[in-house]
């Protein structure tokens, strides 16, 4: 059983982005299409070993190459999913991107039969039988796996804007939850998910993992779900909080946004600066507040004397980074608001329609 090293934190401010889609038919609805496009066809060669499915045959996932320069990152996300889309309709099937498919319904869509995935079911059944979610990760390298923790304990705090600003699932199994990131609170029914707590020091948090194999309670390092994580095959910090966009833009938005955060973690842990001391509680609290309200959330500032509404947030963040794409998904609908008022007024196919690349 797989666990990972303190030794592969060996380059800094590196990207990485994984994002998670569906496969739809040409009316958008999920169906089933893994075996076509990872087990019976050779994928594109941008795609060569960065084409991988999810628990359910409709879901595929894709990751970009090591990118060095943050202003590769654009061209190179879109030359994945050109080569994604383009493989994806020479088998018949399209591609689409939600938190949550609006017109998935769990039980009436085909599980993966990869062994790690029939392990999952067995162990935690219904949580994951029904898991249709579809989320972004966005990988930054750090070059020591000490400092990769203290930046993965700093950007807890982070976490609940960073999913307000992404919450694009307000419908789950075909009905709206009154949520704004469905796929949030459906993913945390699985064990080892959520907000982490504090870490000391890598080898505390590589304890945490050899323990979790060792007694069976995970298989390998890659079930340890959390909302971020220091990846210790990867040797980067792992922030997995985002709802799946079909815009291109939203992404890149939050790779600039959360690469300049880390770089800004790594010179304050360079200088010395003392951790953040946050309950778990909290965090957890402003979790819901971002599920729940979206862009309509407020935060439990980190000293828990005051709140900050997302929109204070979100200048404070712009101004003192210098980037500027968050404010731009700020001032848009949120992807729920958006869902919400395509149903409306022009119904399932309408919004289908909408979450295609």
């Amino acid at each position: 059983m797989e666990t990972g090293s303190g030794d592969v934190f060996s380059r800094s401010g590196t990207i990485g982005i994984e994002e998670e889609f569906f496969i739809v038919n040409e009316a958008g609805r999920p169906v089933s299409g893994i075996q076509e496009l990872i087990y019976d066809s050779e994928p594109p060669e941008l795609l060569q070993d960065r084409l991988d499915h999810e628990l359910f045959q409709c879901t595929i996932e894709t990751q970009t190459p090591i990118i060095d320069d943050p202003s590769d990152a654009e061209a190179t996300l879109l030359a994945i999913r050109e080569a994604l889309t383009d493989h994806a309709e020479s088998h018949g099937f399209r591609i689409a991107a939600a938190g949550l498919h609006p017109a998935a319904q769990w039980q009436q869509l085909d599980h993966a039969t990869k062994p790690r995935y029939r392990a999952q079911l067995d162990r935690i059944q219904y949580p994951q039988h029904r898991n249709t979610t579809s989320g972004l990760h966005i990988h930054i390298g750090v070059d020591d796996a000490d400092t990769a923790v203290w930046i993965a304990n700093e950007l807890r705090w982070y976490l609940p804007p960073l999913l307000a600003l992404s919450a694009n699932s307000p419908y789950w199994n075909g009905f709206d939850t009154g949520l704004a990131s469905a796929r949030a609170k459906i993913f945390e029914n699985l064990p080892n998910t959520g907000i982490p707590t504090r870490f000391a020091d890598f080898e505390a948090y590589k304890r945490f993992e050899q323990r979790m194999v060792d007694t069976g309670s995970i298989n390998d390092r890659g079930e340890l779900w959390f909302d971020v994580r220091p990846h210790t095959g990867l040797g980067t910090v792992e922030l997995r909080t985002p709802d799946a966009k079909s815009d291109p833009e939203i992404v890149l938005a939050f790779v600039e946004y959360i690469h300049a955060l880390v770089e800004d973690l790594t010179a304050r842990h360079a200088d010395g600066e003392e951790p953040t001391r946050l309950r778990r509680e909290l965090l957890d609290e402003n979790k819901w507040r971002a599920i729940r309200h979206g862009h309509d959330a407020s935060f439990i500032t980190p000293n828990a004397e005051e709140t900050v509404e997302l929109a204070a947030f979100v200048d404070r963040e712009c101004d003192r980074l210098g980037v500027d794409g968050l404010r731009t998904v700020f001032e848009r609908d949120s992807g729920s608001q958006r869902q919400r008022q395509l149903m409306d007024k022009a119904g399932m196919d309408a919004l289908c329609e909408s979450l295609l690349l």
